[in-house]
């Protein structure tokens, strides 16, 4: 079974239930606390009774610096919304660590930024190193992921289709909610991985919600297809992409032929006019709530409550 791992500013907890036991490690960051399997077994089995989660204010349990790499248009789903047919190349994208923030913390949205979206992804920590040339198979995934953390891809649409920019418009302070919890996994864990749901909610209205199984490339053909070019270390994180319900999608066919007549400014001055009807893209004082869990909850990666300030 998963074991459901917190990070607070005293240090490293074990959930079990609606309690945390601490774990007796010097582990300053992800990496370490991996490597540190013993110290997380022992608060695993620990007689403590604890402390109520409720009374901790979790931080991301992926420490920083560390590598943040994307997928792009990874769900059936999300593909469709943005208007894929087709074969869709597997792609990535990198996102500043600074990005990354607490599980609970704000969403800061950035004074010029008035698109402002959301994207609940799967995420993997690395628990070993992934070096160029790797190849993996789901029968040494296991070797390769120590975890799973739910994380969303905040973006700046406004930026990322004007400047097809998407390490600036998904880089800004905050842009990468993470936590919880990291479930450090069993081997027999990744054998239900197609069975997480993830599913996002801004202001109690359900908007993204999806399985795994509407996932196009999986993680271990991801990370084969990644290490083409890029190496990872214990504790980077990759995000596994977004399914369909954000709030960006694709203009009708007849609206997309007659932007591509147009002069960039002026068909981008329509498109956002357009978008600025659009009651989906985030909101100050907006909340945020994202899950990723099985039906049976033998993965469970906690519950992600962000709400949305501006600078």
């Amino acid at each position: 079974m998963s074991t459901n791992v917190l990070r607070t500013r005293d240090g490293w907890w074990v959930a079990r239930g609606d309690l945390a036991v601490p774990v007796d490690t010097k582990a300053e960051t992800t990496a370490e606390l991996i490597a540190d399997s013993a110290a997380v077994t022992a608060a695993r089995q620990s007689t403590e009774d604890g402390v109520p989660i409720a009374e901790l204010e979790p931080l991301s349990p992926v420490t920083t610096p560390c590598r943040v790499v994307a997928q792009m248009v990874n769900y059936r789903s999300h593909a469709k919304d943005s208007g894929f047919t087709g074969d869709i190349p597997p792609a990535f994208f990198r996102k500043a660590s600074g990005s990354v923030s607490a599980p609970g913390g704000e969403i800061r949205r950035p004074a010029h930024v008035r698109f402002l979206d959301y994207e609940v992804e799967l995420g993997l920590v690395l628990g070993a190193a992934l070096p160029i040339g790797a190849t993996v198979t789901e029968e040494d995934l296991p070797k390769y992921v120590a975890g799973l953390v739910i994380t969303n891809d905040v973006s700046a649409r406004d930026v990322q289709l004007t400047k097809t920019q998407f390490y600036e418009s998904k880089s800004y302070p905050t842009f990468t909610p993470t936590g919880p919890f990291l479930a450090l996994l069993d081997a027999e864990d990744f054998a239900h991985l197609t069975s997480l749901r993830l599913s996002l909610s801004v202001n109690g209205e359900l908007r993204q919600d999806r399985t795994v199984t509407d996932m196009i490339v999986r993680p271990a053909q991801a990370l084969t297809l990644l290490a083409r070019f890029q190496s990872l270390d214990p504790g980077d994180l990759l995000l596994t992409g977004t399914p369909g319900g954000t709030a960006l999608k694709a203009p009708p066919k007849i609206a997309e032929k007659i932007g591509a007549l147009l002069p960039a400014d002026v068909k981008w001055k329509m498109f956002f006019r357009s978008q600025s009807r659009n009651p989906r893209y985030l909101a100050d004082g907006d909340v945020v709530t994202a899950t990723i869990a099985t039906p049976d909850r033998r993965i469970d990666l906690g519950r992600q409550h962000t709400p949305v300030v501006g600078s």
